[in-house]
């Protein structure tokens, strides 16, 4: 068997859930049968047995080390994954034992016939950008930045509170000079999303969904007092600003619904594009439309035959 892709592989499990086990046991043997070498994320490791003989390590010795990694769970275990892994620019590979599965979409089943194709070099390479927030305080001060795959949002820590605050987009210049006024909105919250999160809590939002291959950002307004207050798409060379009122108390700034930390009074959540992007592998047969036909219950059969000119 091949030996030139993926030699070195790490395996991530969801964590604390030991429902992953049986499938995480699978993955490693099958990869050692195809003779690689296999690291295990050391939380992971210990839903192995003591005698496995696989090597337990950090997710930043992971990054180093792997020319591949395995995330076996659901969507959120990817993106927590992909947080840490995007910089190092190391491919993901989802295999999924959650619900949804958009980013996940390798059945246990089907990891035999796989890996079989992945290491005979069939798979499909995706890159997928991902976000880089960070806050700038009222009094001056600015946070180191937090990374997010599917979306960052502003809202109000009380459920049942609305938060006023303003949009802007960053000029077209490129060096920062200037910002475009929006709008000014009274909300629950708002939401900005990569095109891998337009199928997340942006589609529930009435966000669109966006096409992976788009280089757009969707804005997207959480139950907006103004019903007229609709989502929109922008390029996402462009950062975005969200500047909460001068009486705004209780809010929060969350990455994937994941990460986060709450925000002052006039604080100014600034979102623009990572420098690096997300990397996944998918299996030759992925089909974007046909994952959303799957997912979102679409038309499975087309009228007529697509093929007659």
């Amino acid at each position: 068997m091949s030996q030139s892709l993926f030699q070195t592989v790490g395996v991530i499990g969801k964590r604390r859930d030991e429902r992953v086990t049986g499938t995480l046991r699978q993955l490693c043997t099958l990869l050692r049968q195809h003779g690689r070498e296999v690291l295990v994320e050391t939380e992971t490791a210990r839903l192995l047995p003591a005698n496995s003989g696989i090597e337990a390590v950090s997710r930043e010795a992971l990054a180093k080390r792997c020319q591949l990694v395995v995330v076996i769970g659901g969507d959120g275990t990817l993106l927590d994954a992909g947080r840490s892994l995007a910089s190092s620019g190391v491919p993901i590979l989802g295999v999924n034992q959650g619900r949804l599965g958009f980013l996940v979409d390798v059945r246990p089943e089907d990891m035999a016939t796989t890996l079989e194709a992945l290491f005979r070099g069939e798979y499909i390479r995706a890159s997928r950008l991902i976000l880089e927030a960070r806050v700038r305080r009222a009094d001056g001060g600015l946070s180191l930045p937090w990374l997010a795959v599917n979306d960052v949002v502003v809202r109000n820590q009380a459920a049942i509170r609305m938060v006023e605050f303003a949009t802007y987009l960053a000029s077209d210049v490129g060096d920062g000079s200037g910002w475009e006024f929006i709008s000014q909105h009274r909300a629950d919250g708002f939401i900005v999303s990569t095109a891998t999160g337009s199928t997340a809590y942006a589609l529930s939002g009435g966000g669109p969904v966006v096409h992976p291959a788009l280089a757009a950002l969707a804005l997207v307004p959480i139950c907006p007092h103004t019903l007229t207050d609709r989502p929109i798409v922008v390029p996402a060379s462009r950062t975005v600003r969200i500047v909460l009122g001068a009486s705004e108390t209780g809010a929060t700034m969350t990455c994937d619904g994941q990460i986060g930390t709450s925000l002052n009074p006039s604080d100014a959540v600034e979102i623009r594009r990572s420098p690096t992007d997300l990397l996944l592998i998918h299996p030759p047969s992925y089909s974007y439309f046909a994952l959303l036909r799957d997912k979102l219950d679409w038309g499975r059969t087309p009228v007529g035959n697509p093929s007659k000119k």
